[in-house]
């Protein structure tokens, strides 16, 4: 280890240019992008509710009727059989994520000597300090209020709200108000959206000491203050909000800043410093700004500083909802794929982490979602399959759960994997704390009841068909996009039943459990590879930027080198041979996933690289879709902790893995804090010549531990540390 510390945090020596560079704070359910102009300062408010109502038709299609015609096609031999089962709708897209407004401060110029702009991971807070003068923006867990505090001598400041933002539509409502109060002022704004009575309206309550205040329209202006707290909500409605009901809320909240900052911090800091990463870097990367670390891309101050990032941009992101594809952050009206939550891998790849990175509140921001939606998901499959149960949309935009966005090439309608997937993470979060959630165990219980009605038809062998079924986003190489027995299905579709048979034992677990045992094996194919469909006849296309396939290896437990070595091999192949098709980071990462837990570390490291060399990272950490910072999009930050942790350890409620797959180019380091499904809270230090586990057991339990030396039984006592020395590994 070296003598410093990782960094907790990243700092750059100007303003941002691009709101993509902008730091960010966040609660989970307000955002806030921080650019530190010391003389034209903007902040941009967002919040998780803000989409834009359109055009669209939120049912899902009504197509049950149609659907034993559709089985009989398909199992008949007619590949292209799913390409009209629709309602004729063209495509639409989930309503958009959007910005709220930015706060602009204008202040008169010195020069900008000695500027600094810093994020704090641990508080949340943006600091930008210029020529004695300082701003810092969080955003409170607390009091649900974007905090602004200003400070200097003789601050002279100009302050308002503006709609003005990239990709802002033409036919905007807009609405004003400025009013002086005893505090200083309070500043409102409405958007009203085109065509409709839906609206969303800030509020900002400014807060000046010392100096004067002046309404200069469409904001205010303060002269010689010492200085200036803004405190900021935005609300999406119908109608009109009461905003003198709502500046008395504000007003009613502490005054002071410091206050404000320790209720804040007492939620935030407890949860980010629960599980650190130490790769012993070069303290003299650690203290580089994050533009230039950025350049080097192989430093492992570099990647200790985005797992850092990671940790503190999920978080933030996650609380009313878990992160949409843009986390909970964008500068732009024109969101890339509505900025929707995409549930076919992109928002389960970003919260991957949740239960090992010691996040629940990552875990209960996706509860949230899930059971607020769930009677869309019922919607789902009585509309579309003809069946009781849930059925999980592939998109959405956080106010419907409703399957209405599919085309022919995009039969997201047909997919039934997504509650297995979205369930998934409320599994492992209760056996890793050892509680089991009733919504959990009810979701599951609806999930099974679809599976009972859905898999009627059989093949040759006797075995059940899923069909139609969809490997998101492929499709075979002979055949169109819906078709039959998807691997992703198979291996959902089991895990479901059996799952939801563990949370409710009796008649239900025997008739759920017999009917995962009539469910076919996977397919190896003609190239040794696992098959994405296991469907006879059906030719793999590999080039493809999803590995739905391999759901079976990563996230599930169904395929490991330990269990079902054969499978393990046949998946591994099916990885050697994958493409990287338009080089999404989401790709690369699930790659990673997938190669961890099959042991290889190699494939680990190029994965990464591949990633780490693309430039795929903005100045604010904040990642991109694709190469060279195109399309701004949290994939990449927010999955990289998960495979970070993955490469390390690994668990499942019986099971124990170190080091399964540790790049050669990290040969010490310490993982602290990291928790795992059989209960247990875990440290891992390493370096050349061995590593030591220290496992602080929550429950009592008997797991098997793997390592490179093979397997041994562990007997676990609750409160009783157990400390395991590798030799080698």
């Amino acid at each position: 280890m070296t003598a410093s510390a990782p960094v907790h945090g990243t700092w750059e020596p100007r303003p941002a240019a691009r709101w993509e560079d902008a730091f960010l704070s966040g609660n989970g359910r307000h955002g806030a992008l921080v650019f530190g102009d010391p003389h034209a300062e903007r902040v941009v408010v967002t919040h998780h509710t803000l989409v834009r109502p359109g055009g669209r038709d939120p049912r899902p299609p009504q197509l049950a009727g149609d659907l034993p015609g559709l089985q009989d096609r398909l199992l008949a031999g007619d590949t292209r059989a799913a390409e009209d089962f629709t309602d004729g709708r063209p495509l639409q897209w989930v309503q958009p994520f959007h910005p709220a407004f930015q706060v602009r401060l204008a202040r008169p110029g010195d020069g900008g000597q000695d500027y600094r702009r810093d994020v704090d991971f641990t508080t949340g807070v943006v600091t930008t300090t210029c020529a004695g003068w300082a701003a810092r923006v969080f955003v409170s867990r607390a009091d649900d209020v974007i905090v602004q505090h200003v400070t200097g001598p003789g601050l002279s400041l100009g302050i308002d709200l503006d709609p003005g933002l990239p990709g802002a539509p033409a036919r905007l409502g807009i609405g004003r108000g400025a009013v002086l109060t005893p505090e200083g002022a309070l500043l409102s704004l409405r958007i009203r959206y085109p065509d409709g009575d839906r609206a969303c309206t800030g509020v900002t309550q400014v807060t000046v000491t010392g100096g004067t205040t002046a309404l200069v329209p469409p904001g205010v202006r303060i002269e010689g203050a010492r200085s200036v707290l803004l405190l900021t909500r935005v609300h999406r409605h119908t109608g009109e909000l009461d905003v003198v009901a709502e500046g008395r809320v504000l007003r009613d909240l502490p005054t002071e800043y410091d206050e404000l900052l320790d209720r804040h911090t007492a939620l935030h800091r407890t949860a980010y410093e629960r599980v650190t990463l130490d790769l012993a870097a070069d303290p003299a990367e650690r203290a580089l700004p994050g533009y230039e670390l950025l350049t080097r891309p192989r430093s492992a101050a570099l990647l200790e500083r985005l797992f850092a990032a990671g940790r503190y941009h999920l978080l933030s992101s996650s609380g009313l909802f878990p992160p949409r594809l843009t986390g909970l952050w964008t500068g732009d009206w024109n969101t890339a794929w509505s900025g929707a939550f995409t549930n076919d891998a992109n928002l389960n790849l970003q919260t991957a982490s949740a239960a090992a990175a010691a996040l629940p509140e990552v875990t209960e921001a996706l509860a949230n979602l899930v059971h607020r939606q769930l009677p869309d998901w019922r919607d789902n499959a009585r509309a579309i399959f003809g069946t009781r149960g849930a059925v999980a949309p592939a998109h959405t935009d956080g106010e419907s759960g409703h399957s209405y966005h599919y085309s022919r090439e995009y039969p997201l309608h047909l997919w039934t994997a997504g509650a297995d997937w979205l369930l998934k993470p409320l599994v492992d979060h209760a056996e890793t704390h050892g509680t089991r959630d009733p919504r959990t165990a009810a979701a599951l219980a609806e999930v099974a009841l679809f599976y009972e009605d859905f898999l009627t038809r059989t093949d040759e062998n006797g075995h059940l068909v899923v069909v139609p079924s969809y490997s998101p986003e492929n499709r075979p190489a002979n055949a169109s996009w819906g078709t039959i027995n998807a691997a992703m299905d198979l291996s959902a579709a089991r895990h479901a039943l059996r799952t939801a048979a563990a949370y409710h034992p009796g008649a239900d677990a025997d008739r759920w459990n017999a009917l995962a045992d009539r469910l076919p094996p996977h397919r190896v194919n003609e190239d040794g590879a696992l098959a994405e469909w296991a469907w006879p006849g059906l030719t793999d296309s590999y080039d493809h930027r999803h590995l739905s396939h391999l759901y079976g290896v990563w996230p599930l437990d169904e395929i490991t080198p330990y269990d079902s070595p054969e499978l393990a091999a046949a998946a591994h192949r099916a990885l050697e041979l994958r493409g990287a098709e338009n080089d999404s980071a989401h790709g690369h990462l699930h790659h990673a996933l997938v190669a961890a837990r099959l042991r290889d570390a190699d494939r680990v490291a190029h994965a990464l690289g591949q990633v780490l060399d693309g430039d795929f990272f903005h100045a604010s950490l904040m990642s991109a879709h694709y190469p060279k910072r195109d399309v701004y999009n949290a994939d990449a930050a927010h999955t990289l902790p998960a495979v970070l942790i993955e490469m390390l350890v690994q668990s499942t409620p019986d099971r124990l893995v170190l080091l399964p797959a540790l790049p050669a180019a990290y040969p010490e380091g310490a993982l602290r804090g990291v928790r795992t499904r059989f209960g247990a809270e875990l440290d891992l230090t390493w370096t050349r010549d061995g590593a030591t586990a220290v496992i602080r057991p929550g429950r009592t339990h008997r797991v098997e531990l793997r390592t490179s030396s093979g397997a041994a039984s562990l007997h676990l006592v609750a409160g009783e540390d157990h400390v395991i020395t590798l030799r080698t590994w």
